[in-house]
Formats: C-alpha cells, sequence, structure tokens
C-alpha cells in the first residue's frame, strides 16, 4: 500500500496549512525520533503511528518505530496495570512490577535506543528511560485516563515518569501532579486511511451483505475491542431498552490486540448475552478489516461508545468524521470530542444510553445536525496532520530547551 504523503490532504487543509508544516520540520532536519510502543497491530497507538511515522519522513524529520517484545506473564501484568489505572482493582500476581522491569531491560539491550528525540507510548516500555543516551531528549506518552489511578500502580509508575523531561496527555483532566511538564495533545484520526476515506454505496451494500448484516432496520453500532472497560454488555442493555420503543439493530464489532489476553474471555460473554437475539450481530474481525469497519459505521444510523473509563476513543473521531449522530459515555476524552448537544450526546449510564439511541433514531434532524457538526469539530481538531503540527512543536521545545525564549510552546495549539 502506498505511505502517505503530506500532499495528499491539500485537499481538506489547503496550502498553507502544509506549508506550515514543512517550515516547522525544517530545523529539525539533522535530528532522529524514535516512537517506541507494545503492539503493532490492533488499538489506537499502532493505528496512529503506522499512518504518522510517513509523514514524518515526508517532511524530513528521520523517524523510526520500534515495539517491545513480551511473553504472557509481561502482557498479563501490563493489562493488570492498564485496568488499575482507569482506577480498577489491580489483582496482579506477587512481582508483577518485577516482570515489566525484567522484559525492559531485555528490550533495552535489544532495541538499542540511540535516537535524539525518543517517545515512549504507554506505561509498558516505560522503564526503557534507564537506558537513555546523554544529549537524548526523552518524552512519556500517555494515551490512559490516569485521572484516578490505583495508588499501588501510580506510586510504581510515577518514579519512572518523572524520569523523563515531559509527559503528553490526551486531555488536561489527566494530568497528574508530576516534577516534569505536561502537555495536551489530542490524538488522531487519518481521513485518507481505509477506515476513514470516502466509500461508494455499492461498496458499503457489498460489506454488510457479506457479514450478514439485513439493512431493513436502523443500524446502532460499537467499534471496540472486547474489552470490559469498553461495556460491551451494557452496550446490549442500553440497545434491548431502545428497542422497547424503536425497532433496530445492533452490531457490536470489534476485535483484540497483541498486548490484550483478555479479550477472548470477554467476547464470550457477549456472545452468551446475545444468543438467540437476532437482532444482535457480534463481528470479530481481524486488526486489518479497516474497509468492512469503515462501512459498518457509514451504514450505520446511530454510533456508541459506552465506555465505563477510556483514554480517548477515537472510534468516536472516526464516526464524527462520517457524519454520524454519536451517544458516549462522558468519560475520558470522549467529552473532547463529544459536546453535548452540538456533536453528539453524552450519557452516564446504561439508561442514558438507551434513551438517547431511542431520541436519535425518532429525529433524523437532530441526527443531521449533529453529525454536521462532529464532522467539523474533528477536521479542526483530531487529523493527522494536526497531530503532526503537535509533534512537531513540541520537538522543537525539546531541542531547544537551552533556550527558555523557544521553550514556551503549547502542544495542544
Amino acid at each position: 500500500m502506498r505511505q502517505p504523503k503530506l500532499q495528499d490532504y491539500e485537499p481538506i487543509l489547503g496550502p498553507r496549512a502544509l506549508d506550515e508544516m514543512r517550515f516547522l520540520a525544517q530545523p529539525l532536519a539533522d535530528t532522529r525520533v524514535c516512537m517506541v510502543n507494545s503492539t503493532a497491530v490492533g488499538g489506537g497507538v499502532a493505528e496512529i503511528l503506522n499512518r504518522m511515522i510517513p509523514l514524518f519522513i515526508d517532511v524530513g524529520v528521520e523517524t523510526n518505530w520500534r515495539v517491545i517484545k513480551g511473553g504472557n506473564d509481561f502482557y498479563e501484568v501490563t493489562k493488570q496495570m492498564h485496568n488499575a489505572l482507569h482506577g480498577q482493582p489491580f489483582e496482579a500476581p506477587a512481582g508483577a512490577f518485577d516482570i515489566l522491569l525484567e522484559y525492559n531491560r531485555r528490550n533495552a539491550a535489544e532495541l538499542d535506543i540511540d535516537e535524539e528525540l525518543v517517545v515512549i507510548h504507554d506505561p509498558q516500555p516505560v522503564a526503557l528511560i534507564e537506558s537513555r543516551k546523554p544529549d537524548s531528549h526523552w518524552t512519556w506518552r500517555c494515551h490512559i485516563d490516569v485521572s484516578n489511578p490505583n495508588p499501588e500502580v501510580w506510586d510504581f509508575l510515577k518514579p519512572w515518569v518523572e524520569r523523563y523531561e515531559a509527559a503528553l496527555l490526551s486531555t488536561p483532566a489527566f494530568a497528574r501532579q508530576l516534577s516534569i511538564p505536561q502537555y495536551q495533545v489530542f490524538p488522531s484520526i487519518d481521513p485518507l486511511a481505509d477506515k476513514n476515506r470516502q466509500l461508494e454505496p455499492e461498496f458499503i451494500h457489498d460489506v454488510l451483505w457479506k457479514l450478514g448484516i439485513p439493512r431493513d432496520k436502523p443500524i446502532v453500532t460499537q467499534v471496540s475491542r472486547f474489552d470490559r472497560l469498553k461495556d460491551p454488555l451494557g452496550v446490549v442493555r442500553a440497545f434491548r431498552m431502545a428497542r422497547r420503543h424503536v425497532d433496530c439493530r445492533l452490531v457490536l464489532v470489534g476485535g483484540g490486540a497483541d498486548d490484550d489476553p483478555e479479550g477472548a474471555q470477554v467476547l464470550a460473554e457477549v456472545q452468551e448475552a446475545a444468543h438467540g437475539d437476532s437482532d444482535i450481530h457480534v463481528l470479530v474481525l481481524p486488526p486489518t478489516s479497516h474497509l468492512e469497519i469503515n462501512a459498518l459505521q457509514r451504514a450505520s444510523d446511530v454510533v456508541l461508545q459506552k465506555s465505563l473509563r477510556e483514554g480517548f476513543a477515537l472510534t468516536v473521531a472516526e464516526a464524527l468524521w462520517k457524519g454520524k449522530p454519536v451517544v458516549a459515555s462522558a468519560v475520558g476524552g470522549i467529552p473532547e470530542q463529544v459536546l453535548h448537544g452540538f456533536t453528539g450526546m453524552l450519557v452516564h449510564s446504561v439508561e442514558g444510553a438507551a434513551y438517547q439511541i431511542r431520541n436519535l433514531l425518532t429525529n433524523p434532524g437532530l441526527a443531521r445536525r449533529l453529525g454536521e457538526c462532529g464532522h467539523d469539530r474533528v477536521r479542526d481538531e483530531f487529523l493527522i496532520t494536526r497531530h503532526l503540527k503537535r509533534y512537531l512543536l513540541l520537538f522543537l521545545a525539546l531541542s531547544n530547551a537551552e533556550h527558555p525564549e523557544v521553550q514556551v510552546v503549547h502542544a495542544g495549539n
């Protein structure tokens, strides 16, 4: 597949915005960047890096992407840490933190990171900072809602985070008391990626036919990992409440990721809850099914994201970009995307979700207006080109840290 080029986005952004990014990249032409995370496929972080790194390279900033490796014990521990940072109990076995540290040491020796600017994504590789080379600038990028973390896990994580030069958070609501600067950097979607680009109506029809989803009723869809924090069982309950008043179908579509060992168990629970209900379609798609997900979102009348806790939920931005009315929980970074009553509807319960599903299915004018405003909100704040600009500003600030007048940069602008 052809790698994206900055010029491809001119019809969306105009030439001036592209020239600005090329200008910002010029001082970084001799600087190397390294991005590190825990999985190459599945999940929003991998999707962003897969689309963003070619854009860095296209503007002249050499950028590498490295993925750490771990065994089942490592991913079990980091999944428990992920849940605990979202405020859940920490249920990992004794010695859990030692497992994480040992795998980080192994990966540090194998990866030998020597780039000048390094971004470490999320807790899994956080201890790689121990191998930082002199005169390099390391930033910790947190995609998780750490506003109310489990104290045991945060007390372990905080000293490692404070060894970085800066922390990047998806929303100010996630900020913690840290001794290092914290910057807001929104995640993003790529409007030209297969998951978001325009599709012909015939293609959408064919995808739904192949997946066995009739279009004889309004379609309500949630796209997410099969994860308890995405509350798929709550989605089923909300759908059934709404269906008492409006005949409709529910599509729960998702998959797994290399670093999520709980997915199969949650999927089994969802399949059991949906068993025997012909209006509920539970789809397990591989992580490369971008066109299929695009088609499902475009065919939907309402898109849900009923998370219990959330980092950002780019599935919301994906749906808004397609002009779809969204019903989503008021958690994590979702309220940055869904401005209640303007770009979508925020809810706080199963009952609230059911009410808003019914409200939007019976008020097509309202649904259409929300979708139009949501599309504009994504264009202004959550496209990958805007994300690229924020990173360039941050890298300029870090690489010129000895000049305070240059350091005064707000990555959220």
